[in-house]
């Protein structure tokens, strides 16, 4: 029953942790103490230790100075190949969306995720959770498992990325008026077409979101 309690804990640590992260309390570059934490959290530093170690492996946290973890602070130029994989990704989704015996199905799936995206406006917090729904929707459709497990792993990096900018800047990239090109290439059948504009929304939302650091 104890490690039962222990595994209950710490999957509580993590949630709230991961939470806090993603939500912007925690910001890229923060320190993550465990004898903080443990206190804040009422739990014990073991406990918090194992939940920091699971978000390094996510990519949410990075080693540190002494010892110590902190908020992942993603480069320019790590953005900009965070979003070249992306766009690699999510354009072997498109092809298999559109390759699939269920493309209508899955055109209708992505047009409400659209509407969702939509009504989103406005509200941040929504409008991150609405965007992402979108393109792992579009991962899921294309049948392709280990794609969407891939997909998966880049998820916390990206909301990390997009949580450390200015509001404009992470706002536009988000909008379903960018993403509606995409389902109506898909819609056509037209791959090339879904590629470009798929590849074209992403580099929009890495120049946005990298802004005019390094260029390397």
């Amino acid at each position: 029953m104890s490690s039962l309690d222990r595994s209950t804990l710490r999957e509580r640590a993590l949630h709230a942790l991961r939470t806090a992260i993603l939500a912007g309390q925690y910001r890229p570059g923060d320190h993550l103490g465990e004898v903080e934490l443990a206190g804040r959290l009422g739990i014990s530093r073991g406990t918090v230790r194992e939940a920091l170690r699971h978000l390094q492996q996510e990519g949410l946290l990075v080693p540190a100075a002494r010892g110590m973890l902190q908020v992942h602070r993603l480069s320019p130029t790590e953005v900009r190949e965070l979003y070249e994989v992306r766009a690699a990704l999510e354009g072997l989704a498109v092809a298999g969306v559109i390759a699939s015996a269920g493309r209508e199905q899955a055109v209708e799936e992505l047009r409400q995720a659209l509407i969702r995206l939509d009504r989103a406006a406005g509200d941040f917090a929504a409008q991150v959770e609405a965007d992402l729904a979108f393109h792992l929707l579009l991962c899921e459709l294309s049948g392709n498992s280990m794609l969407v497990r891939t997909w998966r792993h880049l998820e916390g990096p990206i909301r990390v990325t997009v949580m450390s900018v200015g509001d404009e800047r992470r706002r536009l990239p988000m909008s379903a008026a960018r993403h509606e090109p995409i389902v109506d290439a898909v819609e056509r059948g037209d791959e090339a077409g879904a590629l470009e504009v798929l590849r074209s929304h992403m580099a929009l939302a890495a120049a946005q979101l990298a802004g005019p650091g390094d260029q390397n």
